[in-house]
């Protein structure tokens, strides 16, 4: 007889964060290193390990990778070289799934972000290079019919605001174009909220896999776009 799964994300790991927050510093932290491995960390490379086999019924050309460094889980340091805000730790966790061909190349990705009061799911592109951008934009001109398919109506996954959008079409793009407002764009993402009972709940597994499937045709043209399989 096969074994439920259960969901090793539980409210401890949002107990850990809102902690975190109010004592930002090294020395608390090494304090409760061994809660942030065992309400965080680690929990979570569990949840990675459950999600590449539903990640790879949609996306196989995609990776959850659990392992602790190096894998698609984001490190809990923050850096701080260039930052006003010398806080040594990020607030939330986040992890992301890359392509294949590898996560510092540009292209697309499948993300998770657990934050007190924060849950959310995403998949696109964020703040790409001018190059990538250009790339997405010449795309949207060719291929219209396919954005819209990726990004309108019941097949498609509506946009995330974006509030860097240029005010003015980019230079050498027509402002009479039907998409003129997308080709404005910075970054092409969308997201669904969730609550943290929603994140710590026996179906979150199963909701996320759900969430990024139906990112697929998005990013299957970004993919496209940047040259990329899949």
């Amino acid at each position: 007889m096969a074994v439920a799964w259960k969901n090793p994300i539980t409210p401890r790991l949002f107990a850990f964060l809102r902690e975190l927050a109010r004592n930002n510093d090294r020395d608390w932290f090494n304090a409760n290193k061994p809660r942030y491995l065992a309400d965080v960390r680690d929990p979570l490379l569990l949840f990675i390990a459950a999600f590449a086999p539903e990640l790879a019924k949609f996306a196989p050309e995609y990776l959850a990778d659990p392992r602790p460094v190096g894998g698609s889980l984001f490190r809990i340091y923050r850096d701080t070289r260039f930052a006003n805000d010398k806080s040594p730790y990020k607030t939330h966790a986040a992890m992301s799934f890359r392509h294949a061909q590898g996560r510092d190349i540009p292209g697309p990705g499948y993300y998770l972000h657990l934050g007190p009061g924060d849950v959310f799911a995403g998949a696109g592109i964020w703040h790409p290079s001018s190059e990538t951008l250009k790339q997405v934009r010449d795309s949207i001109v060719a291929r219209p019919e396919r954005w819209k398919r990726a990004t309108r109506g019941k097949t498609g996954s509506a946009l995330d605001d974006d509030d860097e959008r240029l005010s003015r079409p980019p230079r050498g793009y027509d402002a009479a174009h039907p998409f003129v407002e997308d080709l404005k764009r910075k970054s092409f993402t969308t997201g669904t909220a969730f609550s943290e009972r929603d994140a710590c709940a026996p179906r979150f597994l199963g909701d996320f896999a759900k969430v990024c499937r139906r990112a697929t045709p998005l990013m299957g043209f970004l993919s496209e776009a940047v040259g990329r399989d899949g």
